[in-house]
């Protein structure tokens, strides 16, 4: 196997918890179940703590990172709602004819997920991941994007155990967002963004 593929593969047990949140990882036993040597392991677990889907230990290896707790995530989504609305203004604001169409085209290509398991859910994971970036890069701002590329996959572990049910929602949300945008109406654009965010952290409360 690629690199690339142990990658994937691993990323895939821990987005499915085949691999729990918080669990000690063996690179010996990820190896040997792979069927690869620990090289490639070791390569991709590197590139997934870049992603902060493992935490590294000095002299104890990895383990995977844990869930957010209710505060933490409540904290996230505060931090959210006070940027990705404003950028969701401002992209209706000052998106041109190229960037509309970009963003058209995103919401006319994503699916919701039809099965439980990452490999469905992955689809619409890189969609979530591409629509709120391209908010950010079509509202001008470099800060509101890295913040969103640093908390999205904290995000989507929580949403893989809690509630794997959200795609169909959250692709008539981001819809809602995009045909503000189209309008050029920031009012709206904001609304429409506030309206996700506090639906999306809604659907992650446990029942």
């Amino acid at each position: 196997m690629l690199v690339d593929d142990v990658h994937e593969a691993i990323k895939a047990m821990i987005m499915d918890h085949g691999i729990a949140p918080g669990a000690r990882v063996s690179i010996d036993g990820l190896a040997r179940e792979l069927g690869v040597s620990p090289t490639p392991v070791r390569e991709a677990l590197a590139r997934l703590e870049s992603a902060q889907l493992v935490v590294s230990e000095p002299m104890r290896g990895y383990r995977t990172t844990p869930l957010l707790t209710p505060d933490q995530l409540a904290d996230l989504y505060r931090f959210r709602l006070l940027i990705e609305p404003w950028a969701a203004g401002r992209a209706a604001e000052r998106a041109d004819d190229a960037g509309r169409a970009r963003l058209a085209a995103e919401i006319a290509a994503a699916d919701a997920p039809e099965a439980d398991t990452y490999a469905a859910y992955r689809a619409f994971s890189a969609h979530d991941a591409r629509f709120h970036l391209l908010v950010a890069e079509l509202a001008g701002s470099d800060q509101v994007r890295e913040a969103f590329e640093r908390t999205n996959w904290h995000l989507h572990i929580y949403r893989q155990y809690y509630d794997r049910g959200i795609g169909p929602q959250a692709l008539a949300e981001h819809r809602r967002i995009t045909d503000a945008v189209q309008a050029g109406d920031p009012t709206r654009a904001t609304a429409a963004m506030r309206a996700h965010l506090e639906s999306s952290h809604a659907r992650l409360q446990p029942t």
